[in-house]
């Protein structure tokens, strides 16, 4: 027996049995207590309130039964131990009657087994209810929330039946009864189904809606998603032949690809640049996931962001972080925990934002309990190592310039997010907005507007597009042509639209932005601390210290943050870390407590001493190392390089002419103003100029070659943030190179149109090799103001399509500098090749054009051999591994023998086969200039050799003919290196 006192007594152990669990196991208390009628509807009502703490609730459940005397007690105690007991497959009670005369009465008796019975079936019950009228469509979705798990909605669909009297609840009686029993289970797999459950329903709901950059409104993320243009990371290309353009890879792909850099490493890693989707990517991983649409391997998927990861101050075990910190089993932890160690080839675990992680990746403690508490970060790169859950899979998503040599030894594959295709931009704004001819608008504006169109291949900038569409096809003043101006126009959007509709200045200019300037250097302050601290989450304590009030917050720009501990208050991030940055560099800019001195620190992008960059800045621009803790200089030394970066350019763009009123209207003192844009353009220009003469001397006989570094790309992006052509000459007065390479610098169509902006200004033509970047169609376009200075073009591995070089070629091979072109492994067919060979016939100085890799067919192949017949200087030309059969090669043929200045041909990896062969070694008796021919990888046997050897009787130029790869027999190769040795078998 238990009495009120003895009750009363245990109160606090109660409490805490009640909530050691979830709020499943209380639930299923509230279960019992309604069917034995302890409880009456109105008083379940109140204790299923949403939203409130389960403390709460179960405080609330101890008074309600306490005042129903000491029977009440002891149900509850029942109640208790039936629930923690409740673990087998359901059974209808004895007494069950499908055809009772009460059935919502029944339904309340014998609830606690009609919720196990529903529980795996109440998305089919809810349809056959739906399709036979017992409940609404919006009854049904009501039901589905994300939010709850497939037993809540059992319990819903039980409360509904309770409350509509249209035969709901005697469809539902009946129709339990005919719902298949699954066999009993062990009581581990029992749980590990309902665990994996509600790890669906905690990871839908987290995935459903997109609100990565936005959180005045949530966009379902199925309406909006919009595929990024994904490929496997490539390394530099050996001698030998090319390989194949990468392929544009689907979501779906993530786990398959070839080409492993450790195979028996567990991660994938995603690189992009800042705003280019990885967040968004993940998300739809996600939600695939949840939803039974993909990625099914895998039981359980723990999705975890770096951000929020490096606030854990405490130890945490391998347990802690998935069942704390991602979703907490209801039933039997330990077994579920122990199914996870015994099969991890189940389990997928995402890191997203590793470059956000202040922790620097190591391999020294090595940690292999996953029971024992450690350090978070020792925790992730253990994971990540495979100390701990080996065979688990990983995905870990990262700006590049975070990603060390040393990480990538545990990788195994690396995939680049490149942001969307001109296409994908499209999609994206057609999805955005539905309503008839905004999209199109938007669109055609884009394409009239290249800097715009440009920048819009990163994601967060669409959607700037796509949020500021009403300013953009409104204002007449010309479009944003710089990232900064972009960020400015979401600023004042976001400003008029958090202003009351009658204070609101119509004009979005001076006015609008003095009227808030107070909000908007309080988030520049927070934001300025939070790079230096590399803290990107922010408490209250940490708003209040930077003054930061709710009008402040209310204006948009800061978000509750995603994915946080269980119980905890949800802290604030930006909306994005670029949104950071460029707060950080609007209170560098106006705030009085700026020494102008201190921006200088802003363009040291490593710590002092850390870097080549570092080291060629002049003394002054860093004096000394010792910062007062806290100020200025203290902060931007201790901010991450890629964030800092970010930082100057926001700087640089905020310094420029054009937006100079704008700010001047907002500083008080306009000579302070003028301080800050003289020390950033000296600075710029200095650094640039460093950078330039720090390059070693020229290999005698050879053009000084220059391979410039990921700081080089963002100096000039700062240079073309800052729109002044005076400076951007001055910054290329000093460079002498023949040879400019920036392969794998993430150049995409924004660091297009800075090159292009910098380069147009260099007195000495150079070779500038753009090989392995996201230049895509979009940037080809931004890139032509500096065609004049290229003496040789190199765009390998660009995503460049049939579009971009229509574009390419009009203005191209025009420019009688130019000698070479490689347009290798991109994506231009037989289309791309015939407006090429139409530019081939007006030009002379073009020497050598790589083309291989590409899909062209006999159709290009065709038009490119009519345009070269008579090509006066092209000395070189590869078409390998464009699909070329033998009409091709018939055309071909027919080139050689009229070209006379051709003196190497590549035709390897296609599909010549014998009859092309022999066409071409009837070409070339007639031809006196081709010295190489390569012809490998082509199906040739002995009879295609055969009329090669015929050839080479006759013609003694011919110095190499490579055969390697083809269908000859050891035999064959043998007699026919002894018959000429210049075929290369």
């Amino acid at each position: 027996m238990c009495t009120q006192e003895a009750f009363q007594a245990q109160r606090s152990q109660l409490v805490g049995l009640l909530v050691s669990g979830s709020l499943e196991g209380f639930e299923s208390v509230l279960d019992w207590l309604l069917s034995w009628e302890v409880l009456s509807r109105e008083d379940y009502e109140t204790l299923s309130l949403l939203g409130q703490p389960l403390s709460h609730l179960a405080r609330h459940l101890l008074d309600t039964v306490w005042k129903k005397g000491a029977w009440g007690c002891e149900q509850l105690i029942a109640a208790v131990q039936e629930a923690q007991a409740d673990s087998q497959s359901p059974e209808l009670p004895c007494g069950w009657d499908p055809h009772s005369a009460h059935p919502a009465r029944d339904l309340q008796s014998h609830r606690p087994a009609i919720v196990r019975r529903l529980y795996s079936h109440v998305e089919g019950v809810l349809d056959l209810a739906h399709e036979r009228g017992f409940v609404s469509r919006y009854e049904c979705d009501e039901i589905r929330l994300p939010i709850f798990t497939s037993s809540q909605r059992a319990r819903r669909l039980l409360d509904l039946a309770t409350v509509k009297a249209n035969g709901l609840a005697a469809f539902l009686l009946q129709h339990v009864q005919e719902l298949p029993v699954q066999l009993a289970l062990p009581f581990e797999d029992a749980a590990c189904k309902k665990y994996m459950s509600k790890l669906r329903t905690t990871v839908s709901a987290q995935a459903r809606f997109l609100n990565t950059y936005d959180g005045a409104e949530n966009l379902c993320l199925e309406e909006i998603y919009t595929e990024n243009v994904l490929e496997i990371r490539t390394e530099v290309g050996m001698a030998g032949a090319p390989q194949k353009s990468p392929a544009t890879l689907g979501l779906e792909d993530l786990f398959s690809t070839p080409g492993h850099l450790n195979k028996d490493a567990d991660t994938v890693l995603v690189v992009g640049e800042a705003g280019s989707g990885k967040s968004t990517l993940l998300q739809r991983l996600h939600l695939l996931w949840a939803t039974g649409r993909d990625f099914q391997e895998f039981l359980f998927v723990f999705p975890f962001s770096c951000r929020q990861l490096q606030c854990v101050a405490k130890p945490l075990s391998v347990r802690a972080l998935l069942f704390e910190h991602c979703c907490w089993p209801d039933l039997g932890q330990q077994d579920v925990f122990q199914f996870l160690l015994d099969h991890p080839d189940r389990v997928l675990l995402t890191f997203d934002g590793f470059d956000e992680f202040r922790f620097r990746f190591t391999d020294r403690e090595r940690h292999c309990s996953p029971t024992d508490p450690v350090s978070v970060q020792s925790l992730l790169f253990n994971l990540l190592q495979g100390n701990l859950l080996k065979n688990a899979r990983k995905v870990l998503t990262s700006r590049p310039d975070a990603v060390s040599a040393f990480l990538r030894k545990y990788v195994r594959t690396e995939l680049s997010l490149k942001g969307f295709s001109e296409e994908g931009i499209e999609l994206y704004l057609r999805k955005c907005h539905r309503e008839p001819g905004v999209a199109d608008r938007l669109i055609c504006l884009l394409k009239a507007t290249s800097a715009l169109h440009g920048l819009c291949h990163l994601p967060v900038v669409s959607w700037m597009v796509s949020k500021c569409h009403q300013e953009l096809l409104l204002q007449g003043r010309g479009s944003p042509k710089t990232t900064t101006d972009m960020y400015l126009l979401i600023l004042q959007h976001f400003l008029l639209h958090a202003s009351p509709a009658d204070s609101a200045p119509h004009d979005p200019g001076p006015g609008l932005l003095r009227g808030r300037l107070p909000t908007v250097l309080h988030l520049g302050q927070l934001a300025l601390w939070g790079l230096g601290t590399c803290c990107y989450v922010f408490s209250a304590k940490q708003l209040q210290a930077a003054h930061v009030d709710s009008e402040d917050v209310s204006l948009g720009f800061l978000v509750r943050a995603k994915r946080v501990v269980p119980g905890s208050v949800a802290p604030l991030e930006f909306l994005h870390i670029t949104f950071q940055c460029f707060f950080a560099a609007f209170y560098l800019v106006l705030s009085a407590d700026t020494p102008p001195s201190s921006l200088r620190y802003l363009f040291n992008c490593r710590r002092p001493g850390s870097s080549l960059l570092a080291r060629l800045l002049p003394a002054m621009c860093v004096q000394g190392s010792r910062c007062r803790e806290g100020s200025v200089e203290a902060l931007l030394q201790g901010a991450e390089p890629h964030n800092l970066q970010i930082t100057a350019a926001f700087l640089a763009g905020l310094l420029s002419r054009e937006h100079r009123g704008l700010l001047a209207e907002c500083q008080g003192s306009e000579k302070a103003l003028l301080r800050r844009q003289a020390c950033a353009r000296w600075c710029l220009a200095r650094s640039l100029h460093k950078h330039f003469h720090s390059i070693p001397p020229a290999v005698p006989g050879e053009a000084k070659s220059m391979h410039a570094m990921p700081e080089f790309v963002w100096l000039i992006r700062s240079l073309y943030e800052m729109q002044e052509e005076r400076l951007a000459k001055e910054a290329v007065r000093g460079l002498d190179v023949g040879h400019l390479k920036l392969t794998f610098c993430s150049v995409g169509p924004a660091e297009c149109a800075a090159l292009a902006f910098v380069l147009r200004h260099l007195r000495r033509p150079v070779a500038l090799q753009l090989d392995h970047n996201s230049v895509g169609d979009i940037g080809v376009e931004q890139l032509l103001p500096c065609l004049g200075s290229c003496t040789a073009l190199y765009l390998r591995d660009n995503n460049i399509s049939d579009r971009g070089i229509c574009k390419l070629i009009e203005h191209a091979l025009h420019c009688e500098q130019l000698q070479k072109l490689a347009l290798g492994n991109n994506h231009i067919t037989a289309a791309g090749a015939v407006v090429l060979a139409e530019g081939l016939r007006a030009n002379t100085s073009l020497q050598f054009l790589g083309f291989w890799g590409n899909k062209v067919g006999d159709k290009g192949a065709q038009a490119l051999a009519e345009a070269l017949g008579s090509h006066p200087s092209l000395k070189w030309l590869s078409l390998v591994g464009n699909n070329i059969g033998s009409v091709g090669a018939q055309a071909l043929a027919l080139m050689l023998e009229k070209n006379v200045a051709l003196e190497e041909l590549c035709l390897e990896e296609n599909h010549l086969q014998d009859e092309g062969v022999c066409s071409l070694a009837e070409g070339l008796k007639r031809n006196s200039s081709l010295k190489v021919l390569k012809l490998s990888n082509n199906c040739i046997t002995y009879l295609g050799a055969e009329a090669l050897l015929h050839t080479l009787e006759r013609n003694d130029i011919i110095l190499e003919v490579w055969l390697r790869g083809n269908t000859f027999s050891p035999e064959e190769i043998e007699k026919l290196s002894h018959r000429d040795t210049r075929l290369l078998l």
